[in-house]
């Protein structure tokens, strides 16, 4: 079993007005996230930040080279959005 760990930190490129819409779009983006990949997903920092949020990701697979492959189309999946632009991310796999 290998699981992995990921830290994405966003820059939400449409300055929301308010923390109400930010968490309108880092929400939407977060469930199409979840139904794509089957992963779980939550805002883990900057919550208080209009124009920033930072997403926690984990994952479980049965070999490293699916958690890598997965966790390589979540972060393409993200560079993809029109909303949101990835400012850092970091994945740890490990064997557990």
């Amino acid at each position: 079993m290998v699981f992995s760990l990921g830290r994405i930190t966003l820059y939400l490129r449409e300055k929301p007005p308010s923390l109400k819409e930010k968490r309108r779009v880092v929400k939407s983006l977060k469930d199409r996230i979840r139904a794509r990949f089957n992963v779980s997903i939550s805002e883990v920092d900057n919550q208080d930040l209009r124009h920033r949020a930072t997403l926690g990701i984990a994952l479980v697979c049965s070999d490293r080279k699916q958690a890598q492959t997965i966790s390589d189309r979540i972060v393409e999946f993200i560079r993809e959005a029109k909303k949101v632009e990835i400012i850092e991310h970091d994945f740890i796999i490990e064997n557990y």
